[in-house]
């Protein structure tokens, strides 16, 4: 019987995987139907501020505004990279990073000084396991991302592109578009391109003025965007986690159908060749 006692520890085991891999599917649904409220209630915001930014952009107010400045020549990148601080999502975090590889690739294949800035542990493990030196990390923004947090993460870097020392800052992370979809995606920041106007301009009355208006929606755009960015990442990482985790319980119930018949066809030989065991030494005996 030691094969059927080897079947019913693996049993066990794959029992015990399947409970873990069930608490974290249902914790992963729980929150990306949180985090997807976030990402919905970012949008209208910030397709207001992109209806009024197009709505006041001139030629001529663009001149004034150093994050809108678009250099001759890219000198010097930022590059703000969100991964998870956790695993168990499939190839959430490998995509982003495979994303950010490309991106650093093309930006050193055009002479770039590239500098890195990293959010999350898969992110900053797997550079420091390349050897790429990291400007900066975060790994304590949790599941709910602030304004405040995206703030901290780019308004260092506003400054520097507004003084000149930056000539670019990407974001990349994931692009929540459905629990099934989470593309990475590789988004410019600064400078700030004058979104296009659709539909009829309307006709704002500005006070004080279009400039001192512009002054201060041009760093919140730039906030709002790393903002979404942020919810996004983690809607899309909760749903990728939800995916991986519910793949694995099937995969679990599956595995689980297949060892209990195997151990109930060893169960049953064991117990026929007992029974003719008796029976050959009952006969035996007469």
């Amino acid at each position: 019987m030691a094969k059927g006692r080897e079947l019913k520890g693996r049993i066990k085991s794959v029992e015990n995987t399947k409970k873990i891999t069930r608490t974290l599917e249902m914790v992963a649904t729980s929150k990306m139907k949180r985090a997807q409220e976030r990402v919905l209630a970012a949008r209208p915001f910030a397709d207001v501020l992109t209806e009024v930014i197009s709505s006041l952009y001139s030629a001529e107010l663009a001149e004034r505004f150093p994050l809108l400045r678009q250099p001759t020549s890219v000198r010097r990148v930022a590059v703000i990279v969100l991964t998870a601080n956790r695993g168990l999502a499939g190839a959430f975090n490998s995509n982003i990073l495979k994303e950010a590889r490309g991106l650093l690739t093309r930006l050193g294949s055009e002479k770039s000084e590239v500098e890195l800035h990293v959010v999350g542990r898969k992110g900053l493990g797997y550079f420091k396991f390349t050897g790429r030196a990291v400007a900066s990390s975060r790994t304590d923004i949790g599941d709910r991302p602030s304004v405040a947090e995206a703030a901290q993460l780019v308004d260092s870097l506003m400054d520097r592109f507004a003084s000149g020392d930056l000539d670019a800052v990407y974001v990349v992370s994931a692009k929540f578009q459905s629990a099934l979809s989470t593309p990475p995606h590789t988004e410019r920041i600064l400078p700030v391109t004058p979104p296009q106007r659709k539909g009829p301009a309307r006709d704002y009355l500005l006070f004080p003025s279009a400039e001192a208006i512009l002054t201060e929606l041009l760093p919140a755009y730039v906030r709002n965007s790393v903002y979404r960015a942020l919810v996004e990442n983690e809607a899309g990482f909760q749903g990728a986690q939800r995916t991986a985790m519910k793949n694995a319980t099937d995969n679990a119930t599956d595995m689980l159908g297949t060892l209990r018949r195997t151990y109930n066809r060893a169960r049953q030989a064991n117990i026929t060749q007992e029974i003719s065991e008796i029976v050959g030494g009952a006969a035996a005996l007469e």
